[in-house]
């Protein structure tokens, strides 16, 4: 067995993976070892303590908080904390919790992980705090929802689901997605038109090929955007044209109009004219809350973008990656339904379950729905059946909806507690983008050092920022700079902590 962060689960390997696991008074450690859950718990931990990873003095998590992270009974990390403590390894006293003892450090444990790490390359060390934008808390992940949900789906499921199916995905699931969407995010959401895929990306890049097919030469995106969605395209022969973003979202009166007669691709826009195309195409839109920079699509670029798709037989790639998580207000709805003829609606449930599951869906127009199932069927026909029954079993149950329910209100708590931070200890900085979501842009004064110079003394103290030029399509520094700041990748143990730590970095450089 491999211990793994949020449950124990078996792995086949030679050398079992390593998988970085944080507390919040130590620096981040790896636990791997093969066994049974308690017996691998233990041996992990003794193997971290006596290799180092674990320091003399590191306060462990309480077994409440470690049992939540690793998906095991609470009785069982209690059960191996005592162990532990009667072989020496750990000292409890109350009121000042679970900590490492004093233990000599093997060497020859040490040696082995060097060699290890040797063979396997070179590998930089995980950071203690990741303020990922994109990535929720892992540790979050519904386990017993999704496993009850995959036994009552394949309990009602015949054999045949199992062989290649349609590549629009399981009838079951586009009938419960197009449920949701039309309720929830007020999308026209006919089943037939629905392709399940994996993920955005994936999604993106079908119909990045299906509009070359249509004869497009280019694509619009925003700027700044994910850079990933920049690559997709660009990998599938399409030019990647940039579309300003301001404090009311995509300067949709920038988008290309037929009339336009140059070959040149500019490497930024000024926000002067409209963008030069020969061959309008597509462009790719995050209007219920814009990554990086949080705004909403105003309602008359909303109109505009729409208008301009018709005028050009163009399409609108909507991405509505995380509108279901918004704190302030109800979330606006679908720009899809406004005119599914033209407009690609995506989503995924990368932010409210977890992107390793690789589930996204796409409402397409129906001119576009052959031919990217000819695109899927050639290529990989459909995502796993097994997921799809389980996802299309908690959408049923209302298991899904509850569970973002619980996610919006960890999500909120963390939220706040990150702009009270702010405002106590770095007041200069300006949080921008804070109504959705899993992030929020620092806007940085003139006066304050660069994001890129912030980056920099957060990774010297293991922390990983992500400054706002790395999302830019020239990948440069602009007015205003900033640091695009994401609260849902920490483990919730490890939440206090982080915050500390950034509040330390900020302070300290804001007075530098």
């Amino acid at each position: 067995m491999a211990l793994k962060l949020g449950r124990i689960c078996p792995v086949k390997r030679a050398n079992s993976a390593q998988i970085p696991w944080t507390t919040s008074s130590a620096p981040a450690v790896h636990l791997e070892r093969h066994g049974q859950r308690r017996a691998g718990l233990e041996a992990s931990l003794r193997d971290a303590i006596r290799g180092g990873r674990l320091a003399a003095g590191t306060k462990l998590p309480s077994t409440r908080v470690l049992a939540g992270d690793l998906g095991l009974a609470r009785g069982t990390v209690v059960e191996a904390y005592a162990q532990l403590q009667a072989e020496g390894y750990l000292t409890a006293r109350r009121g000042s919790g679970t900590r490492v003892a004093k233990v000599p450090v093997s060497t020859g444990e040490a040696a082995g992980g060097r060699a290890r790490g040797a063979h396997q390359g070179s590998q930089a060390r995980p950071p203690r705090f990741s303020f990922h934008p994109g990535m929720p808390d892992l540790t979050a992940f519904p386990y017993a929802a999704w496993a009850g949900a995959l036994r009552r789906g394949l309990r009602g499921t015949p054999a045949s689901a199992l062989g290649y199916g349609d590549p629009r995905g399981r009838p079951e699931l586009r009938e419960a997605l197009a449920s949701y969407l039309t309720r929830v995010r007020g999308v026209v959401a006919d089943p037939e038109l629905i392709v399940v895929c994996a993920g955005f990306s994936h999604g993106l890049s079908l119909l990045s090929r299906a509009l070359q097919a249509r004869g497009a030469t280019r694509i619009v995106m925003e700027d700044p955007c994910l850079r990933a969605h920049r690559e997709v395209a660009a990998t599938e022969g399409l030019q990647v044209a940039p579309l300003p973003v301001d404090e009311l979202g995509a300067r949709a009166d920038l988008l290309p109009s037929r009339s336009a007669r140059s070959d040149q691709l500019p490497a930024r826009s000024t926000g002067a004219g409209r963008l030069p195309s020969r061959k309008p195409a597509a462009v790719v839109l995050a209007p219920a809350h814009q990554f990086p920079l949080g705004v909403v699509l105003h309602p008359d670029r909303r109109a505009t973008a729409i208008a301009w798709a018709r005028a050009t037989d163009s399409v609108i790639i909507e991405d509505d990656y995380d509108a279901e998580l918004r704190y302030d207000s109800q979330p606006v709805g679908a720009v899809q339904a406004l005119d599914p003829e033209h407009v690609a609606y995506g989503a995924t449930a990368s932010k409210t379950l977890a992107p390793g599951l690789r589930l996204g869906w796409f409402v397409l127009p129906p001119a576009l729905l052959e031919p990217l199932l000819e695109l899927r069927g050639a290529e990989d026909r459909h995502t796993p059946v097994t997921d799809q029954i389980a996802f299309a079993e908690l959408l049923r149950s209302g298991a899904y909806e509850r569970h973002v329910r619980r996610m919006r209100v960890r999500y909120r708590r963390r939220r706040d507690r990150l702009l009270a931070m702010l405002a106590a200890r770095v007041p200069d900085v300006t949080p921008v983008g804070i109504a959705a979501g899993l992030r929020v842009l620092l806007a940085l004064s003139p006066a304050a050092p660069s994001a890129d110079d912030l980056a920099r003394r957060a990774a010297a103290r293991s922390i990983e920022l992500f400054p706002l030029s790395m999302f830019h399509h020239d990948g440069e520094r602009h007015d205003p700079d900033g640091v695009v700041l994401g609260y849902g990748a920490l483990p919730e143990h490890d939440v206090e902590a982080g915050l500390k730590a950034l509040g330390d970095v900020l302070a300290e450089s804001m007075r530098g």
